[in-house]
């Protein structure tokens, strides 16, 4: 049952990757799919400040704008489970750093700023230089974060790292294409799947964003849920108040 439960889920994985970009192009027409904006483009309905400030979080010209600090993160008011997340963001720092998690607690892990979830990296081109890590794929990089499990597609560690490098840097905008389902997430940058993970621990939570201690912009954030699948009560992150 195990082994047909994967294969149904791989599948379902599969179909939505070959129809996206055609499903992409009419959804950007009307929203007859099922895409709903995360973001309303005029306030943070829908998104708690979980350890941050109410400076860190402001909206601006249809974007929210994330100063970097304190660094924390910011939650969606409800939890997800297969999904498909559209999101456009742009560092305005050298060297920026930011993500989005996906499959969170929507709390801080004990002793740490952060959330348990599996991270979709943001990274600012200058980033791997001021940190010495020119030969590594920085950008884009998919892992699980604090004591959640996952196996890589591209290993490096326990990290996967994007296969082509797509990302574009200060000041000029991203888009992130993430595929959520059933512990598998696959992740396109600027229009090419270029990573993935599976068999993650955590199959449904929250969502959050990243404030990492640089100015970050975000935009037409919307996502598209998907159908259910089979998860136990482990793989489901804990309700928040």
């Amino acid at each position: 049952m195990k082994n047909k439960h994967y294969s149904i889920s791989q599948n379902l994985l599969f179909i939505i990757l070959l129809l996206f970009p055609a499903l992409t192009s009419m959804a950007q027409e009307e929203e007859t799919l099922g895409f709903k904006p995360l973001f309303n483009g005029k306030d943070l309905s829908g998104w708690v400040d979980v350890n941050t400030s109410e400076e860190t979080w402001k909206v601006r010209d249809k974007m929210i704008v994330c100063t970097g600090n304190p660094i924390g993160v910011m939650r969606t008011d409800r939890q997800y489970e297969n999904f498909v997340m559209e999101i456009e963001w742009r560092h305005m720092e050298a060297g920026g750093n930011s993500g989005v998690f996906i499959w969170s607690e929507g709390t801080p892990f004990e002793g740490k700023r952060l959330t348990k979830a599996i991270e979709v990296q943001m990274l600012e081109l200058d980033w791997a230089v001021q940190h010495k890590r020119t030969d590594d794929y920085v950008h884009g990089e998919l892992f699980p974060t604090m004591d959640l499990t996952a196996i890589p597609d591209n290993p490096r560690g326990s990290r996967s790292s994007s296969i082509e490098k797509r990302c574009k840097g200060k000041g000029e905008w991203n888009k992130y294409i993430i595929v959520a389902v059933d512990g598998t997430v696959k992740l396109s940058v600027n229009g090419k799947f270029v990573n993935g993970l599976r068999e993650s621990g955590r199959k449904k939570g929250y969502i959050c964003l990243e404030a990492e201690g640089s100015e970050i912009h975000f935009r037409n954030i919307r996502i598209l849920e998907l159908p259910q699948g089979i998860t136990t009560a482990e793989q489901i992150a804990p309700l928040v108040d």
